[in-house]
């Protein structure tokens, strides 16, 4: 009891001193997109000039691109037009297009493009002749640090958009079945736009998660919440608190939101799940392809 009043009084003085302030409204996103859009983010990915105009040389699809700012970029790997699974990755805190393909902190395995190409690879080689695509949508602007972070601000515009996203790839691609994968700020975005998320969105996927907007995983309705947590994530040691403007509830990965569980490796941190050859990289695949997943003895 003593820890959180001084966990309050603490967070009361950062909120009085205006440090968690909610930064300006913004435009909030650009719009979702479809296979249509290709031409165009490829036009605008040339002439914002390297390395983005070398993406568009290479071939790669974008749904959204702009370079304004921290950036926005929704990249698709696979053939979404036609593809009847799709997984969607959000990133998390300090996530910037320029980070797109290095990586935070220029660490690759971090890089939100590489992650999608690695599930991306993952489901190929578990259903070669399943039709699946993977966006790494990075469709809203992260909070740029752990402060920032403390509030549902930004991840409350995130959802915006996202929901927005997910409602285009409905009336696109109605026969397909969409799995949100949320890492670490990424889950809350995903829980918050999962609220009113189309139906075909049937699999939410928390990956450290800070939270998911409700503090109980039947609080979400039908769609079935999974969540991987390693022993050495330094997201264990987030307060689990709600209170008017900043805290996050119950993560995802703790026993008492009943999330089904997911296998994590040891020794990985915040950042490690998306390894190839790891456990929780399968389980992904199994999650995405067939809504269920061995390894937590589970299956439809």
């Amino acid at each position: 009891m003593v820890r959180r009043n001084v966990l309050r009084m603490g967070l009361a003085t950062v909120l009085g001193a205006g440090l968690v302030a909610p930064p300006a409204a913004s435009a909030g996103g650009v719009p979702a997109g479809f296979v249509e859009a290709y031409p165009a983010t490829a036009a605008a990915m040339q002439a914002a000039g390297p390395p983005y105009a070398g993406w568009a040389a290479e071939g790669r699809r974008f749904l959204v691109f702009d370079p304004r700012g921290d950036g926005r970029a929704v990249e698709v790997v696979g053939d979404l037009a036609t593809a009847d699974r799709i997984a969607v990755l959000i990133p998390g805190v300090g996530t910037r297009l320029p980070d797109f393909d290095r990586g935070l902190g220029g660490v690759t395995r971090r890089a939100l493009a590489r992650q999608a190409r690695d599930l991306y690879a993952a489901l190929r080689a578990a259903a070669p002749h399943t039709r699946v695509a993977v966006l790494a949508w990075l469709g809203y602007d992260p909070p740029d640090g752990f402060v920032a972070a403390a509030t549902p601000v930004s991840a409350r515009r995130g959802a915006l958009a996202l929901g927005e996203q997910l409602r285009t790839l409905a009336e696109q691609r109605p026969a397909a079945r969409v799995t949100l994968i949320g890492h670490s700020y990424g889950a809350l975005v995903a829980g918050l736009a999962a609220v009113d998320a189309p139906a075909q969105v049937t699999d939410l996927v928390s990956l450290g998660g800070v939270g998911a907007g409700v503090d109980r995983a039947d609080q979400l309705g039908g769609i079935r919440i999974w969540a991987a947590e390693a022993t050495d994530d330094w997201i264990r040691h987030l307060p689990q608190v709600r209170l008017p403007g900043i805290g996050h509830g119950v993560r995802p990965g703790d026993s008492s939101f009943d999330a089904r569980p997911l296998p994590a490796a040891a020794a990985i941190g915040h950042d490690g799940y998306l390894l190839p050859g790891g456990p929780t990289l399968d389980a992904l695949a199994d999650i995405v392809l067939h809504g269920a997943t061995e390894a937590a003895g589970a299956r439809r």
